[in-house]
């Protein structure tokens, strides 16, 4: 058997040499933009657009010869002009990776639950976001950091496979009104309104019955001494019991049997026994008992069983009024632009 000269096997060394430079060269010639999980900032919108692929690795739309954006078949896609946003506000569009916590984490690090919380209660209405959610389907949200530390969302869509449509929701708020709602493209309020519900005035619904097993109730975000009132004719029962769960709270007995509690109160103003009317003001929403920010609890029993108040109350959606729509829709299309500018550069 012949041996290699010097004891060294030179063929082989050359062949691997061979090999390292070609990768090498494949190495420095591939595009920049190549790189769907690169999360770098997005210099034109003074934005921080936050990609990822989803669990296949799926890749944002890859880039012609010249730079331009080309979909999935390469066909060209129009350029989206900059649009100018608020220094502060941020965007995020990812593909969905399991679930939509695990999507917003990935996309957005330590602000990723809280952000994934705010997004999921503007799309609740139209799908169970824990079971729903189907591979390529996208999220898009633009939004910024309150006075309070927790995200606020401007505008978000959620592209469903499920449904085969996009869903979106638009922070807008009616002139004389104390608080922002969000709405859909056709003005259009995304969540419900309970008719004849314990609030007239709330910031927003922030968890409903379904939401998780443990959570008997409705909660709406209100400020602190905001009236609750009696939906129905009813009886009062007992207040201000297991005061360290429930803080300052009442029960009622509404006329057809169906008990009402209403938990966290700063105040209530009405005694066991008291008659009540339907929209008589019986407490004062606010933040006691085991309650982290000032809110609304309502619960609803028949017999042993807990009632959902979207199927005991009738449930509305507001569209908005004709003197408004003008001044939305030119919202809609500033907040649309921003979003597809930051996409369109994922």
């Amino acid at each position: 058997m012949l041996q290699p000269p010097l004891g060294k096997p030179w063929l082989l060394y050359v062949l691997l040499g061979s090999s390292l430079a070609l990768n090498l060269v494949m190495v420095l010639d591939r595009p920049s933009g190549d790189d769907a999980d690169c999360d770098a900032p997005d210099v034109e919108l003074t934005l921080t657009t936050s990609a990822t692929a989803d669990s296949d690795g799926l890749a944002a739309a890859p880039a012609m010869a010249d730079g331009a954006l080309a979909d999935a078949a390469g066909v060209p896609v129009a350029a989206v002009p900059a649009v100018d946003v608020p220094a502060n506000w941020r965007l995020t569009a990812a593909d969905v990776s399991h679930s939509l916590a695990r999507t917003f984490q990935s996309a957005e690090g330590e602000d990723g639950d809280a952000l994934s919380a705010a997004y999921a209660r503007l799309f609740v209405w139209d799908l169970d976001l824990r079971r729903d959610l189907q591979q390529g389907d996208r999220v898009e949200v633009a939004w910024y950091v309150n006075t309070q530390g927790h995200p606020e969302v401007a505008a978000a869509r959620f592209h469903s496979n499920k449904l085969g449509r996009t869903l979106n929701a638009y922070r807008f708020q009616v002139p004389g009104e104390s608080f922002a709602r969000y709405f859909d493209a056709d003005g259009r309020e995304v969540s419900e309104h309970l008719v004849d519900g314990p609030l007239e005035s709330y910031e927003q619904i922030t968890s409903l019955l379904k939401d998780r097993p443990t959570h008997k109730g409705m909660d709406f975000k209100a400020p602190e001494g905001t009236p609750v009132k009696s939906p129905r004719n009813a009886t009062v029962l007992r207040t201000d019991w297991n005061w360290h769960a429930n803080g300052n709270c009442v029960e009622l007995q509404y006329d057809d049997g169906t008990i009402a509690k209403m938990l966290h109160l700063s105040e209530t103003q009405v005694k066991a026994g008291q008659r009540v009317s339907a929209g008589q003001v019986v407490a004062l929403s606010g933040n006691t008992g085991r309650s982290t920010a000032p809110h609304l609890h309502y619960e609803l029993h028949q017999g042993d069983k807990v009632v959902d108040p979207l199927d005991y109350h009738q449930t509305t959606h507001r569209t908005l009024a004709p003197e408004h729509l003008a001044t939305f829709q030119a919202e809609v299309a500033r907040l649309s632009a921003t979003l597809d500018s930051a996409v369109a550069q994922r």
